[in-house]
């Protein structure tokens, strides 16, 4: 059974090992800890395994009444459980419960299946952003939601 929770300092080394293994350009540890410590709009939540492994999460920042995603990534060995889908209903619950009443994301215009799930919990596309991930100049197709 997976559980989910908001992400601890603790979590961090779990969380970047992630990113490292999802991620083409990941973010660096460090920039995780300050996610953590000093970033006061970051909120993130993890999908915690049986075995007490973080095997996802997903990250957002909260400014007044709107929200932007900052990444989701589920480890490969854990793919296709719905996690990923537990993890963005965990953040707009909690997204919910603070007031907020947009939320938007940036996925690559390539990721059918992340547009798919987006689509499912009621994103709409928006604009792209020309040339926005630096590993290969690729678009982002931009995406939001009334809450």
């Amino acid at each position: 059974m997976i559980t989910y929770r908001e992400m601890t300092v603790a979590d961090v080394p779990a969380v970047h090992a992630i990113e490292v293994e999802v991620f083409p350009t990941p973010w660096t540890k460090d920039a995780f800890y300050h996610e953590m410590t000093t970033n006061k709009q970051a909120t993130y939540v993890v999908a915690v395994d049986d075995a007490e492994q973080i095997v996802g999460f997903c990250g957002m920042w909260i400014v007044m009444d709107e929200s932007q995603i900052t990444n989701v990534a589920v480890t490969a060995s854990a793919r296709g459980l719905g996690i990923g889908e537990r993890l963005m209903r965990e953040a707009i619950r909690i997204v919910r419960e603070r007031a907020v009443v947009v939320m938007s994301l940036e996925v690559r215009v390539t990721n059918t299946v992340a547009k798919n799930l987006y689509h499912k919990l009621g994103f709409q596309d928006g604009g792209i952003r020309k040339g926005y991930y630096t590993d290969n100049q690729e678009d982002a197709l931009v995406m939001w939601v009334n809450l």
